[in-house]
């Protein structure tokens, strides 16, 4: 095999064919000094083919195509502006356009007619206009036939042409990325070849190409569909090589496979993985756990006799919740769907759920990622500023996210509501100290600020230290957040805390941290309420008896609307 980094860009253009008569592979396009002279065995690449007599497996990289000329003047007296409108108005940048339509409305057979005027014409292709006509034809290729016929044809069309149109890609020497492979790896998919498209994600991280989750999603799930458990899991253990963590859709996968297959230690092992990434579950999740549970597959697994204080100090060291001894108890599983009350007892078996620690550790680590991303978004010596206020001020018992507070179930900015929130929190802190409250310097400057009454609020929470207003051009959710983090204590926010800023710090230990401390508001006949964090943690939990509970999501994220819980029991594990 070919191995190397994108260095060998500029020497090798070479796209290699499967011939299923010889079991060889062989160059089709050679340039320079490097080409394969000795035949290359099926063995070698540790590749199998199903029945068709040719397909695509090794992509070695091309040489990237020199800038084309093209209709965009280039003196010196255009404006950035009138360049940009010359390159929208070139026929590259037409194409582009009418591609990128055709792409948002899913429109593979315009797209294709596009491509072949394009090259009857002569217009050169980029990277982009080839990823886009890949895209297409692979997204083409997966769409289940409805019974129309336009359907059907555009299917095969995508199809037949995405594997023509990616050899078009290297003979222009045009570079392949990640996106470029996707789709390369869904078609290989379409043609019932999950493990092409497992091949060429290894073909990826060879050549210093990072996988994305989205890489490895057509080989994963096409061995599951096709019931090949043993390379779902190498695909599996490929992603976590690859520094790539499995989401609900792919956890999902590998333990209805894992289920089907009867392999009881598997199923063990992907709950605890939904346990730590995913938390709590889709209903079709929870379908899949459900029928394992009801299943003779899983009467069968579990320990009659085990340590009793192992499995505690397995509880004791995972923070509570999960002990990982394997499965305990034997028989028939009891299970239903249920709720849990106010305190986490369940309504079917009477078993407390816990309220999960929290390694200090992990707070610590995750209280300096916050501060380096702030840092890096914000301007430095501002917040640099905010964390010397917050050291010789703090820590406080309770963080407020002043805007969010102030604007719950009203239309405008409201003092006297976030003034209530604040003597609320006062009462029930342990030190009896007001809280910290967070405002952008905007909200203090103008409006329903310059009021008397507010301006004297202001003033007063200001001289008591709790109140710190962020600079203009700032995000305030930097600052709120990293306060409540690094002072250890609750958060009041109705805040998700869902978008861009909070997807930065990609760790699981972002909603674990907001289910212990995130306090927020409801609205009652009184007023607002406070909904304290609860006392028992929303997540798949394992009893130290062995027994299981399982959370779903709520519809659209609703903390209000009552929780389903699966239960899984059996008589002998108490």
């Amino acid at each position: 095999m070919l191995r190397g980094n994108l260095s060998f860009l500029s020497k090798i253009p070479l796209l290699l064919m499967y011939q299923s008569s010889c079991r060889t592979y062989r160059p089709l396009l050679h340039y320079g000094t490097y080409t394969l002279t000795k035949p290359i065995t099926h063995n070698q690449h540790n590749c199998s083919f199903m029945n068709t007599r040719t397909r695509f497996c090794t992509v070695a990289l091309a040489k990237k195509s020199s800038v084309h000329e093209s209709s965009v003047p280039t003196t010196d007296t255009l404006s950035n502006k009138s360049k940009k409108k010359a390159r929208r108005e070139s026929p590259e940048g037409l194409l582009r356009h009418k591609l990128d339509m055709c792409s948002k409305h899913g429109q593979v057979v315009e797209a294709l007619q596009l491509y072949d005027e394009a090259r009857s014409n002569g217009i050169p292709l980029s990277q982009h206009h080839f990823n886009v006509l890949l895209y297409l034809c692979s997204s083409s290729s997966g769409v289940e036939s409805s019974g129309d016929g336009d359907d059907a044809n555009a299917s095969n069309s995508g199809l037949e042409r995405g594997f023509e149109i990616f050899q078009q890609m290297v003979s222009d020497k045009i570079v392949p990325n990640e996106a470029t492979f996707t789709s390369l790896a869904r078609l290989a998919v379409a043609k019932e070849d999950p493990e092409m498209a497992f091949d060429l994600v290894k073909q990826m991280k060879t050549f210093g190409i990072p996988p994305r989750l989205r890489s490895y999603g057509p080989a994963l799930f096409g061995f599951c569909k096709t019931g090949n458990a043993h390379k779902a899991y190498e695909v599996d253990a490929h992603m976590a090589d690859s520094g790539v963590m499995a989401e609900e859709p792919e956890l999902a996968a590998l333990l209805k496979i894992s289920t089907d297959v009867k392999i009881g230690d598997k199923v063990y092992e992907m709950l605890h993985r939904l346990r730590t990434s995913v938390r709590q579950v889709t209903d079709s999740t929870l379908t899949i756990i459900e029928d394992w549970f009801h299943s003779e597959d899983a009467t069968k697994v579990g320990e009659v006799k085990w340590d009793v204080n192992k499995v505690r100090d397995g509880m004791v060291r995972g923070g509570g919740g999960w002990h990982g001894q394997g499965w305990l108890g034997s028989g028939k599983w009891k299970v239903a769907r249920t709720q849990m009350n106010d305190n986490g007892v369940c309504y079917s078996c009477a078993e407390k759920l816990v309220c999960i620690d929290i390694d200090p550790r992990e707070t610590e680590n995750f209280a300096s990622s916050l501060s380096n991303l702030a840092c890096e978004r914000e301007v430095k010596n501002d917040f640099k500023r905010f964390q010397e206020w917050l050291d010789r001020h703090g820590p406080f018992d309770a963080v407020i996210d002043g805007a969010n507070v102030s604007l719950v179930n009203q239309r405008d900015f409201n003092f006297n509501q976030l003034k209530t929130i604040i003597n609320k929190l006062r009462q029930i802190s342990p030190s009896k100290r007001m809280p910290l409250v967070i405002l952008h310097r905007s909200r203090v400057s103008g409006g329903p600020a310059q009021h008397p009454k507010n301006k004297t609020l202001l003033e007063t929470w200001k001289a008591s230290g709790a109140l710190y207003v962020t600079p203009p051009g700032s995000n305030d959710d930097w600052y709120w957040l990293y306060a409540a983090v690094s002072s250890k204590c609750l958060l009041v926010t109705n805040d998700e805390m869902r978008d861009h800023l909070f997807q930065l710090l990609g760790t699981s230990f972002f909603p674990r941290w907001k289910e212990k401390h995130q306090v927020r508001l409801s609205v009652s006949t009184s007023g607002l309420d406070l909904r304290m964090p609860p006392p028992y943690s929303i997540v798949i939990q394992e009893s130290v008896n062995g027994s299981w509970h399982v959370p779903t999501i709520t519809e659209d994220g609703d903390i209000e609307a009552p929780r389903q819980w699966l239960c899984s029991t059996r008589s002998r594990n108490k």
